[in-house]
């Protein structure tokens, strides 16, 4: 009985983490950029002093839907997305390359040009840094162009181009910062890789569907339960006969 109630609490635990995603992932819906992950359950043989006739349940985060999201319109400028395939390049506070399709970008006091999670946006040699400026400009490129301070409306200069890049998605993982990560290092920048201003990209959560797995799951859940007090019942019963005996 005591194998029987041990596959049972394990289907019982990896449905918990399973709902945990799910959960996880639907919080994040109103997340610029999100990306929803996966969830799969597999089963695993029980190897001990007989024959492997029983599985436990195992749960696993196999991927991250890499799927984009809508554009939503702003009208601010420092806001940038990302037009078709491809990812805007910050630096963690590690000091390594990680990769974002969205930021609603910000100027710090000492210049440095931020995403909206505050980490330093790279260009062409490392975190862009803008000089004293009346306006600042985002090309479908990456180039960044201002006006500095008393300087004539129509005289715009460019200071540094966003990194934009596009790697295999095979090789991208997320972390658990949330930012997404390249296996390999850091990436070449990709002049292919096109960009839109004034708008934010939404998370790729699709709300339906990720109750729908919540419920599913929550079912399973009751099941395992059920059969684990099973699994108790029969014990007690055992235990009656062989006192009986």
């Amino acid at each position: 009985m005591d194998k029987m109630l041990y596959v049972a609490m394990t289907g019982a635990s990896q449905n918990t983490l399973a709902q945990r995603l799910h959960a996880n992932n639907l919080a994040n819906i109103s997340t610029s950029g999100f990306r929803r992950d996966f969830e799969q359950a597999r089963s695993m043989p029980v190897f001990g002093d007989s024959l492997p006739a029983r599985a436990y349940a195992m749960t696993e985060r196999p991927a991250t839907d890499f799927t984009p999201g809508a554009l939503q319109e702003t009208g601010r400028e420092l806001d940038i997305a990302i037009e078709g395939d491809g990812w805007i390049a910050v630096q963690t506070p590690l000091g390594e390359e990680a990769y974002v399709r969205t930021a609603s970008l910000k100027i710090d006091s000492v210049g440095i040009l931020r995403a909206g999670n505050d980490l330093p946006v790279m260009g062409n040699a490392g975190p862009v840094v803008i000089p004293p400026e009346q306006k600042v400009e985002i090309g479908r490129d990456g180039t960044i162009s201002v006006r500095a301070l008393g300087e004539n409306p129509n005289v715009m200069a460019v200071v540094d181009r966003i990194k934009l890049v596009n790697p295999d998605p095979a090789n991208l993982e997320k972390g658990l910062d949330g930012l997404i990560h390249h296996a390999g290092g850091p990436v070449e920048a990709d002049a292919n890789v096109q960009l839109v201003s004034g708008f934010v990209e939404t998370s790729n959560v699709n709300a339906v569907a990720e109750m729908t797995s919540i419920l599913a799951l929550s079912r399973q859940f009751e099941l395992q339960v059920k059969l684990m007090r099973t699994a108790e019942e029969d014990a007690t019963a055992m235990t009656k006969v062989m006192q009986i005996s």
